[in-house]
């Protein structure tokens, strides 16, 4: 082969070994070039989102240059949503799911997500989270996990990816092999797991095994420290990982992807360019470019890097060939999939009220959980006064999301006021509680609405405080569950819009009129 040719076959290769997201609604001509030349996925983020029928008109465009291509989305519902970044998520997350713990209602939420998204032309959903979430300090999975207790999630991820792959949209389980039982946030630094192979064999690998088993065709890497298996390099990194422990002990063949290659636990250390070298050669099939370097450049930046790693010999040609053969195998698979989720489509008349009113919101409804003396004091029959304590959300929880139980409530009840309060402003003096929360709501109903709580302390000593001066302010809890001083509580188990309607029903005594 000549040397142009070869070039021009290695470029090819790492074009189809990239995951790359872009900006805009409509697709730029430096991604329809590329996948012209070989790229065979893109992934999609809320920037590229106005609604299903908008994508569908991006993802045809897209088919346009190469029928099979693969269109990823990081949609996991409840707190982390692409598809409903606008409006919040008309799904509860996992951790509702998990505390509701029917696993045929977990089914049947994948399900109606994944129609969703087929109708969108997606292919590949970076869900469900699999990780076990065993420390409760975690900044980065927390209601994004099904629970605590292996068992539960591992029943729960086999649900989900059941549910999502029968209407036509392929899984991918992540953050191998667990990203529940840490305390940093790998989006900015690289996060250790210190436990033993014993203990990880117990507590972080079961949701996995179980996935496997489930018949899940995509894993994608944490960028976690495990040194139990590799005291030098991160999973997505890491061959002992990512051949050793996914590959041959939990028997998985399918596509490895790494979790967003820009992320700081691994840019860092190595640069992007690098960071994208060493994953490739450790056993990732995709790598994922996408939440913040979407531009041309870093994908010819990326594509150079993984020629050159070739050239040199640090990337062995016969490795990089192999994952892009594995990636060519799973496009054609998940086209097979995306065609018999169409051809299966039928509606379920039997599922009365889930037809009737979404499948999503009665979910939620199923997940919330409340004190007696919330019950006690509900419903509320004046419009009251809502004080929302927000915290700063990890950056897999869009900004633009909207969350709380103000505007439901104000649907219900007109008249309705609300403050949104934040640590540092309370820190630094620039808002003072007596005078946003307690005056306003003198002589009328105080809702107080709290978001990890427990997780956050300037939180939890707000809610302390309010719930002294007004112990009948009922706390609406939006995160994992903590004990605060307050006798009417209200457990919403995650942020999505779905869960802030179920509240507001529960709070008011009635749906939205």
């Amino acid at each position: 082969m000549s040397s142009s040719k070869h070039s021009s076959e290695s470029r090819r290769l790492a074009l189809s070994v990239l995951q790359p997201g872009f900006v805009g609604t409509e697709a730029p001509d430096w991604i329809l070039r590329d996948i012209g030349d070989g790229l065979a996925s893109v992934v999609l983020f809320s920037r590229n989102i106005v609604s299903t029928e908008q994508v569908a008109r991006l993802t045809g465009q897209l088919r346009a240059e190469n029928p099979e291509l693969i269109v990823a989305i990081d949609e996991e519902a409840g707190d982390v949503t692409r598809i409903e970044s606008a409006t919040g998520s008309s799904r509860p997350g996992n951790f509702a799911l998990g505390t509701v713990d029917d696993t045929e209602l977990t089914e049947a939420v994948a399900a109606d997500l994944g129609r969703q998204l087929r109708t969108a032309g997606v292919s590949l959903d970076y869900a469900p989270s699999a990780d076990v979430n065993s420390n409760p300090d975690n900044p980065i999975i927390g209601v994004r996990s099904f629970g605590a207790d292996p068992d539960l999630v591992s029943r729960h991820t086999a649900a989900w990816i059941r549910g999502l792959q029968s209407a036509g949209v392929a899984a991918c389980a992540k953050h191998f092999p667990g990203h529940g039982d840490v305390a940093v946030d790998s989006h900015h630094d690289l996060p250790a797991y210190s436990a033993g192979r014993d203990e990880i064999a117990a507590q972080a690998l079961p949701p996995f095994r179980a996935a496997v088993a489930a018949g899940v065709r995509a894993v994608m890497s944490g960028h976690l420290l495990v040194p139990a298996y590799d005291p030098d390099l991160p999973a997505t990194l890491s061959r002992r990982i990512l051949h050793g422990l996914l590959r041959e002990e939990l028997g998985f063949d399918g596509l490895v992807v790494s979790d967003a290659i820009e992320m700081g636990a691994v840019t860092a250390r190595y640069g992007i360019d690098g960071a994208t070298v060493k994953a490739v050669a450790a056993g990732v099939d995709a790598v994922c470019v996408g939440g913040e370097s979407a531009e041309e450049n870093t994908v010819a930046l990326l594509v150079k890097a993984l020629v050159a790693a070739v050239a040199a010999g640090e990337l062995p040609e016969e490795r990089l060939a192999e994952a892009a053969g594995r990636v060519r195998e799973f496009a054609r698979w998940s086209a097979g999939l995306r065609a018999a989720g169409a051809a299966g489509e039928t509606v379920d008349q039997s599922a009365g009220e889930a037809v009737r009113d979404g499948i999503g919101h009665v979910a939620a409804r199923r997940a919330v959980r409340l004190t007696g003396a919330a019950r006690a004091a509900l419903p509320l029959t004046a419009a009251p006064h809502v004080v929302e304590l927000a915290p700063v959300t990890n950056m897999a929880i869009g900004k633009e999301t909207p969350w709380g139980v103000a505007n439901p409530l104000r649907e219900r009840l007109p008249g309705t006021t609300s403050v949104r309060v934040r640590g540092q402003e309370l820190e630094e003096g620039t808002v003072a509680l007596e005078s946003c929360a307690l005056e306003p709501a003198a002589g009328r109903p105080l809702v107080i609405v709290a978001r990890d709580a427990a997780r956050h302390a300037w939180m939890s000593r707000a809610v302390t405080g309010l719930t002294s001066a007004r112990p009948d302010a009922i706390v609406v809890e939006m995160g994992l569950p903590g004990t605060t001083a307050a006798a009417a509580q209200i457990f919403t188990h995650g942020a999505s819009t779905a869960s802030a309607v179920a509240a507001a029903e529960i709070l008011t005594g009635t749906p939205a009129g």
